[in-house]
């Protein structure tokens, strides 16, 4: 209709190697993965920008939800005008090369906008698309039978571990540790009395504890295989920023150190509950990304 060039790019093979293997991989090591930030370092950008190449593209454009602008040197990501649908959390890890070669053309509207447009130009397949929240590749959203099919034996070999308390008393039986995530209160199918959740994971014995709400919470987080933003690196010790742990979160104030080559860690005063091993950590300044990385450890 509009006279676009079309061309479908067979990439299943970057995306089953970078993505859904890790996402296995992530699972089975008792952390709660984050496709989508794994899809767009590794295949929205890195995959595509050889594509890109290949096709003489001087340029790639998303529709992602974030801006992007060039400053001392550097290409810096930060948050969207539509905080409601700000997709900054997810692009922490696309490398400055990339970045230097990509447009953000959504990133100054809001989506009730974009429809919008799309319904004045006759595109009603997008103006009336519904917002997808599943994982791509595991359209029934059951991450548990995902695995099972990807894992042979899985089942079997990790049902009937156990769930202990903080003291370490076995309080039940679960199903198998990498069915569960930090945090989790529904399913756990345990008579305490009063709510309880999945504080801690250990995959090397198969055993969940759990614990109250304030359990929970804790006020120091490690980040490994870091990627920098805004800077080349955390400019001070103790960098006040504000430290986002999941999507869709607003995050917290924090101070930020760089204590390796590869490593982040963030204070929080007031603390965090639920921060998980396998999600990221993004830092932003105002709205610009800083930097962001993996969570590896957390600490109380």
């Amino acid at each position: 209709k509009f006279n676009f060039n079309h061309f479908i790019v067979d990439i299943r093979e970057e995306f089953g190697d970078w993505v859904i293997d890790r996402f296995v991989d992530e699972y089975m090591a008792g952390r709660t993965p984050n496709p989508c930030v794994l899809c767009n370092t590794h295949i929205k950008w890195a995959a595509l920008m050889k594509r890109a190449d290949s096709l003489g593209c001087d340029f790639i454009a998303t529709g992602h939800y974030a801006n992007i602008r060039e400053e001392n040197g550097r290409y810096v990501i930060s948050r969207g005008k539509d905080h409601n649908k700000d997709q900054s959390y997810a692009l922490w890890g696309v490398e400055q090369k990339h970045l230097s070669r990509t447009r953000f053309p959504l990133g100054n509207f809001h989506k009730t906008e974009i429809r919008e447009f799309a319904a004045d130009r006759g595109l009603l397949n997008v103006a009336n698309k519904k917002d997808s929240y599943e994982i791509c590749f595991v359209p029934d959203n059951d991450y548990r039978r995902f695995l099972r099919d990807r894992v042979p034996g899985l089942q079997e070999k990790v049902e009937g571990g156990l769930f202990v308390d903080k003291t370490g008393k076995i309080v039940g039986k679960h199903r198998g540790y990498p069915f569960y995530t930090i945090g989790q209160r529904r399913g756990l199918h345990l008579p305490m009395g009063t709510p309880v959740y999945v504080t801690d994971i250990d995959p090397d014995t198969n055993t969940i504890t759990i614990g109250g709400e304030e359990d929970l919470v804790n006020t120091v987080c490690v980040a490994m295989n870091i990627n920098f933003g805004k800077y080349a690196s955390i400019p001070e010790e103790d960098m006040l920023v504000t430290g986002a742990i999941r999507y869709n979160d607003d995050g917290e104030p924090g101070f930020l150190t760089q204590t390796g080559d590869d490593e982040l860690t963030i204070r929080f005063p007031q603390g965090r509950s639920a921060i998980t091993p396998g999600q990221a950590l993004v830092c932003y300044e105002g709205d610009d990304v800083i930097a962001g990385g993996w969570i590896k450890k957390v600490k109380i």
